[in-house]
């Protein structure tokens, strides 16, 4: 037994030494095993740290832009960790030296609720089932037995209220879990218990009307759905002369691209220091970009729903944002995978394997084309998997041979139901009583109406709620430099003097965004315009400033009015372009604690200011939104609906730098 457990332990040192190996490589590598414990060690030895200490983030410090940007392989370069730590109701940023294993500060934080952890999230789910209210609510659905009754909190959209005020709100939701793998299909609709978790206190119980359990049947594993069809002979892609991509620690390289990768506990993945080489030289494309942050609002107005407003990489970074691909099925059989580190609730680190993929792939498609000469298109695909409650993301940042980025994100996973009485209408029937005793209280007359109202049927008796999905993506560009500007190309139409041919035609029309606030821009259909970042500093050979494009893809307006509470704490959904001066600390589009948050925090904030953006180090904010009106199809797990975007080489080359593309 003693010579197992040495060699268990052996095998942890390794992985350590080998993670600490690779982390010592590159500035913007992601902490390694042992950097989790110097934190804990150093906070130990600072008298901050026992055992109800928890944390709920710990990351990496990066080193100042300027540093990084200096930085040559060798180099030597200051190195620290962040963490957001709780002590009972109490909440804490501190920063470790990790090279001098000593602490650079230690600061409490005032107003702020950290994101959630996942024990605070189990702690309180027996207290429920044992409140008398609780199990009044249950019996008047016939329920008596609770022992296949799962119960989970859920963090409730903040709205500012008395209740709400100072305090970590979350509700308790339940399902019936027997004989069901998908518990979707049943759950206690009309329930809601609302909770301090702080306090670890149980304020009301919210019973809307008994709604009976569905006995429709949502399972999706091989057994459940039944005979797959029939496909002739799996698709081999042959690699005789292996990856066509080369890993060195988190540096990528592939064909003109490099570029650097980091696994992120709060937003899944950064891309970092990207360049593409040009003849000799390697020009500098982006410095970071990154998913920033995740919006998920509900339209039903119950009380089980309207608070169904979640800001996910803020709120749920607990655990990390991604999840491990699925070897084989979420990437192709050859692709490449780095695993990385999460803090546990504890501060201790925990490997998350395969949480990125790698692999190039030819789609088929053709990069360039005339008469008869022609190109067959190829990709790097680098992926993740965002798994948040019910819906999982891809995340795919995919480099293209002709210099372009493309974005795409991906949603699937199962849509958040609603269980109802009957199957086209909802006669409700509530009495006017209750308050925070956990009597019935009146339902609100909305709820009235046609069950289907606030949503689309997908089985006898399950409706799926409306609900939208936005994305904001960080994008530090630095278009052959740091000094750039924002270039918007507004398209007009021209009419054209009486007697010629043509009446109208259309011109470019330049406005360079001096302030931020120049740099607010919606897409519009009727006033099209193409968003660049120029360089300050270079020219191509016909004398245009190089530039960058972000080409939008699909993309929607927001529909939620300007004073509803959900919309002003998640206000970059404003707009489908933000542009502001580069600051280190200014990397989440809904603020660095979105928690439970008041509104106006994040981007709504620093451009508040209006400040200068023109030839300066600029960072773009892009917002990609659907609209979900779900339909049959996307039941019982919804088919993969994919939005992107592209960041495209404008005037940056002097001619299509695919050309040299082989055939």
């Amino acid at each position: 037994m003693q010579k197992i457990l040495t060699l268990i332990a052996l095998s942890g040192l390794f992985w350590s030494t080998q993670l600490y190996a690779q982390n010592s490589r590159h500035p913007l590598d992601p902490l390694n095993w042992q950097e989790y414990w110097t934190v804990l060690e150093v906070l130990r030895e600072a008298g901050h740290l026992d055992s109800k200490t928890r944390f709920s983030m710990v990351n990496l410090k990066e080193p100042a832009k300027d540093l990084v940007r200096q930085w040559s392989p060798g180099e030597r370069i200051p190195r620290s960790a962040y963490a957001l730590v709780r002590q009972g109701k109490k909440s804490f940023e501190t920063v470790v030296d990790l090279a001098e294993r000593s602490l650079l500060s230690w600061e409490e934080l005032e107003g702020v609720q950290p994101n959630w952890l996942g024990e605070e999230f189990r702690k309180i789910v027996s207290d429920v089932k044992k409140h008398p209210d609780f199990i009044a609510a249950m019996a008047r659905r016939g329920i008596d037995d609770l022992t296949f009754i799962d119960c989970f909190v859920m963090p409730a959209g903040y709205f500012g209220t008395d209740e709400q005020r100072g305090r970590r709100i979350g509700h308790v939701v339940s399902h019936d879990s027997r004989g069901v793998r998908n518990t979707y299909t049943r759950q206690i609709e009309g329930l809601t218990v609302v909770v301090d978790l702080g306090e670890g206190e149980i304020l009301r119980v919210v019973d809307e009307g008994v709604v009976r359990i569905p006995t429709v049947s949502a399972d999706y594993d091989a057994a459940s759905i039944g005979p797959t069809r029939p496909v002739p002979g799996p698709i081999q892609v042959n690699r005789p002369q292996g990856q066509g991509f080369t890993l060195n620690g988190y540096q990528v390289s592939w064909q003109k691209w490099r570029f650097h990768v980091r696994p992120d506990q709060r937003v899944g993945m950064i891309i970092s220091d990207v360049t593409y080489t040009d003849g000799d030289e390697r020009r500098s494309v982006l410095y970071q970009a990154n998913l920033s942050e995740i919006f998920v609002p509900y339209m039903d107005p119950a009380f089980n729903w309207y608070a169904r407003n979640f800001i996910d990489a803020g709120e749920y970074s607990s655990g990390g944002l991604t999840k491990p691909l699925l070897q084989g099925l979420d990437c192709p059989d050859y692709a490449v995978y780095l695993s990385g580190l999460i803090a546990g609730d504890n501060g201790r680190p925990i490997e998350v394997p395969r949480m990125i993929g790698l692999f190039e792939r030819e789609t088929g498609d053709v990069s360039w084309r005339h008469r008869s000469e022609s190109r067959i298109k190829r990709d790097l695909v680098v992926r993740i998997a965002a798994v948040i409650g019910n819906y999982d993301y891809f995340i795919d940042w995919i480099f293209q041979q002709d210099g372009s980025i493309r974005v795409a994100v991906g949603a699937t996973g199962i849509v958040e139901v609603k269980m109802v009485n009957q199957e086209k209408a909802l006669a409700a029937e509530g009495s006017p009583s209750g308050g925070s005793n956990g009597a019935n209280v009146s339902i609100a007359a909305e709820a009235r109406e046609a069950a289907d109202r606030y949503g689309r049927f997908v089985a006898p008796q399950i409706v799926a709620v409306n609900h939208d999905h936005y994305f904001s993506f960080r994008l530090d560009l630095d278009v052959d430099g740091t000094s750039n500007s924002l270039v918007v190309d507004r398209l007009k139409a021209q009419s054209l003097p009486e007697g010629h041919p043509r009446r109208s035609l259309w011109v470019r029309d330049p406005m360079l965004a001096r302030t931020e606030a120049d740099a607010k821009l919606n897409i519009s259909l009727d006033h099209p315009a193409l968003w660049r970042v120029i360089s300050s500093s270079r020219t191509n050979h016909v004398g245009y400033p190089t530039s960058y494009q972000i080409m939008p893809g699909k993309n929607v307006n927001t529909l939620l009015s300007r004073d509803d509470y959900p919309r002003r704490r998640a206000g970059f959904i404003d707009h489908h372009l933000w542009v502001t001066p580069y600051r280190e600390d200014e990397r989440y589009a809904a603020g660095e604690h979105p928690t439970l948050s008041t509104p106006g925090q994040g981007l709504p904030d620093w451009v508040s200011n209006d400040r200068p953006i023109a030839d300066t180090d600029i960072v773009l904010w892009h917002t990609v939104g659907m609209h979900h009106l779900v339909r049959a199809e996307d039941w019982p797990v919804m088919p993969v609906l994919r939005h992107s975007f592209e960041i495209r080489p404008f005037d940056f080359f002097n001619r299509n730098p695919a050309m040299d593309v082989p055939k």
